[in-house]
């Protein structure tokens, strides 16, 4: 016998309103789960190329360590993408200096391709945490909005009807509840996921700016990183 109470009898009683914010809350879930995911297994992928990173410097080959920062399926990364930024900015200054850009010096030309490489890549890295972030913020609030009304809805079938015993109301006003349930269960997960992607994101960003401070001083020096750090603060702020 089929209870008459639960997400069943929720659903055969409610009205259109109930049905909409019950399928804008599913579809806000699905989103939301599929932004995590997706994001999660990218940013699995360059964590790796995090670690890599260090030991790009003890490659024979500058394209050997490029490759050594792609995926495992060649596909490229922002650590890969920076070096290449940086190599094609200096071909371009070598070959056009006789152009505006030639008055610049190579450090500060490499300066603000590097910066808008690591722009690209920020940018890049935070598509799809806007989903999250409204999820998470309007997800209890379009919830409450379907206890309001369900809670509504239900004390007028009950005044329609003329009972007001404690069987009679409990059931319609508890199944209006579950709305709310609804709406945490969709917006926490969101915002939990949202904080560990923000602080995923900003590790890897923070590397990033470290790694484009060796990239210029190695393309602009020519030296060891670890010789040439002191002159390049300003590289990346």
């Amino acid at each position: 016998m089929e209870s008459p109470y639960g997400i069943a009898a929720l659903w055969a009683q409610s009205d259109g309103i109930i049905k909409a914010v019950a399928i804008c809350l599913l579809l806000m879930s699905v989103a939301s789960w599929s932004v995590i995911m997706i994001k999660t297994t990218k940013l699995l992928r360059l964590k790796r190329s995090l670690f890599k990173s260090k030991e790009f410097w003890h490659s024979k080959d500058i394209n050997i360590g490029i490759k050594l920062l792609e995926t495992t399926s060649g596909q490229p990364t922002p650590f890969s993408k920076l070096i290449n930024e940086g190599l094609a900015a200096k071909t371009h200054h070598q070959q056009h200096k006789n152009e505006l850009h030639g008055n610049l010096s190579l450090a500060d030309w490499l300066t603000a391709s590097l910066r808008t490489s690591i722009d690209d890549s920020k940018a890049e890295l935070q598509q799809g945490l806007a989903i999250l972030a409204s999820v998470g913020a309007t997800a209890p609030f379009i919830g409450l909005l379907g206890t309001v009304w369900g809670i509504y809805h239900a004390l007028v079938n009950i005044g329609i009807s003329g009972q007001a015993s404690i069987d009679k109301v409990a059931g319609p006003v508890g199944e209006a509840l579950v709305m709310t349930a609804f709406g945490l269960a969709v917006a926490i997960p969101a915002v939990l996921g949202y904080n560990a992607l923000t602080r995923g994101n900003k590790q890897i960003i923070d590397r990033l700016n470290y790694f484009a401070h060796e990239i210029h001083a190695y393309l602009v020096i020519g030296s060891a990183p670890s010789k040439a750090m002191h002159q390049l603060k300003a590289v990346g702020e």
